[in-house]
């Protein structure tokens, strides 16, 4: 899954990577080093304009709170909860198969975390109590240091209880795809620890190479079959990982010593 990530990238530089056409400097956030559920994140997609009387998609930086919320919900309220959905299945499932259909967008980060529970303590119980294990954070991003791209959805939700013109009567939320994670060995893994993307957990962000954002990204792509091929793994081996400190667990701690590399597992060995 991708519960957590991070996202520090400038909007300039995102917009160059990605060939933005169209984005709002007030709308710029903040460097964030733990992305968590229902925070506002960077998204990249394809939408024509607004009132624009040119009804061509333009590729434009977005703002979107993370946790999807389906055009049908009565509230909001479980957007939260769907912040991941699974690449097997998100093109059938009612809560994203319209968006999966029209409305898919690319989630730029740095990297995502993952925890790791200790081996020797998995099973441990103290006293005939199951004792809280203990967890090391690792930090996943590309080897190369390039953007993380994210395949991800994004939705549009109408508040009822609100008028047309009131700032908050619209939602726009969006989700991240996962898929299943790579057994097949990191480009650089740590000097200690998980091998691969699979010892740390099963599932991780479905990465979009940048030889297929132009397809991913365009709305006039409507036929799942065409659209299936998209949501196949990357090659392997373009990824890294390294521990990083247990402060990361604490969503109210935010900077870039979250993404210290650490020279093996703070709470000790986990292999």
């Amino acid at each position: 899954m991708c519960g957590r990530y991070a996202s520090s990238r400038r909007p300039e530089d995102l917009a160059g990577v990605f060939e933005i056409e169209k984005w709002e400097p007030e709308e710029a956030l903040a460097p964030d080093f733990n992305v968590a559920p229902t925070k506002e994140v960077y998204a990249v997609l394809d939408r024509p304009l607004k009132d624009a009387d040119d009804r061509r998609p333009v590729r434009q930086l977005r703002t979107l709170k993370w946790g999807l919320v389906p055009s049908w919900a009565k509230t909001p309220e479980g957007g939260a909860r769907m912040i991941n959905a699974r690449a097997e299945t998100v093109y059938e499932k009612p809560s994203y198969r319209r968006a999966f259909a029209a409305r898919r967008c690319v989630i730029p980060a740095d990297g995502y975390y993952e925890w790791v529970t200790a081996a020797d303590e998995r099973e441990l119980e103290v006293e005939g109590k199951k004792k809280r294990p203990r967890k090391q954070p690792y930090f996943v991003t590309p080897a190369d240091g390039s953007v993380f791209a994210m395949a991800g959805l994004y939705e549009f939700w109408r508040d009822r209880t609100l008028p047309d013109e009131h700032p908050l009567a619209w939602w726009v939320t969006c989700t991240v795809i996962t898929t299943e994670a790579e057994a097949s060995p990191l480009a650089v893994a740590p000097k200690e620890g998980p091998r691969s993307l699979a010892d740390i957990h099963p599932r991780m962000p479905l990465m979009l190479t940048p030889d297929r954002w132009d397809a991913w990204l365009d709305p006039s792509r409507t036929d799942v079959d065409d659209l299936r091929p998209l949501l196949e793994p990357p090659p392997h081996g373009l990824m890294r990982a390294y521990p990083v400190s247990t402060a990361v667990s604490n969503v109210r701690n935010n900077g870039p010593e979250l993404l210290k590399e650490l020279e093996g597992p703070e709470e000790g060995t986990l292999f």
